[in-house]
């Protein structure tokens, strides 16, 4: 009796650690190949995203980055509250609640809160960040 409680402890956990693998994988199938989907017309293909950062962020009334880039642009959109963004050389804008604005590759450009209210914002990053380079004077910020 003793030996088939040995045999068998071992052969149970196989079976459960292969169903559960073959569940995990299951799970794991990709999306129906390009164009076979009742979701789409025509070809269409998933594209990674490991060049991508998205993140969220709340600024806090006068709350603002300092001035940035990105390699390849950057995406932001205004879930709360009111946003300032400004690309150098252009004046500064206002945004809010589910506006964007895009900002190209290598533009040098900063955002935040407006003076007077918080906001909270959706990033994509494309290409990651690029350099940082120096703070937002308060004289911009106020677009003075």
């Amino acid at each position: 009796m003793r030996r088939r409680i040995i045999v068998l402890g071992p052969l149970c956990a196989l079976m459960v650690l292969t169903s559960a693998a073959r569940w995990v994988g299951h799970a794991q199938t990709p999306t129906p190949a390009p164009g076979d989907s009742a979701n789409y017309t025509g070809q269409t293909s998933r594209m990674g995203t490991e060049d991508m950062l998205m993140g969220r962020r709340r600024f806090e009334a006068g709350a603002r980055s300092a001035w940035h880039t990105h390699p390849v642009g950057q995406l932001l959109f205004v879930e709360q509250g009111r946003m300032r963004v400004q690309r150098r050389g252009q004046p500064a804008k206002d945004l809010g609640p589910g506006e964007s604005d895009y900002t190209g590759a290598n533009i040098p450009h900063w955002h935040g809160a407006t003076p007077d209210q918080f906001v909270v914002q959706a990033s994509i990053s494309f290409g990651g960040i690029g350099p940082w380079l120096e703070k937002v004077t308060d004289d911009e910020y106020l677009r003075r």
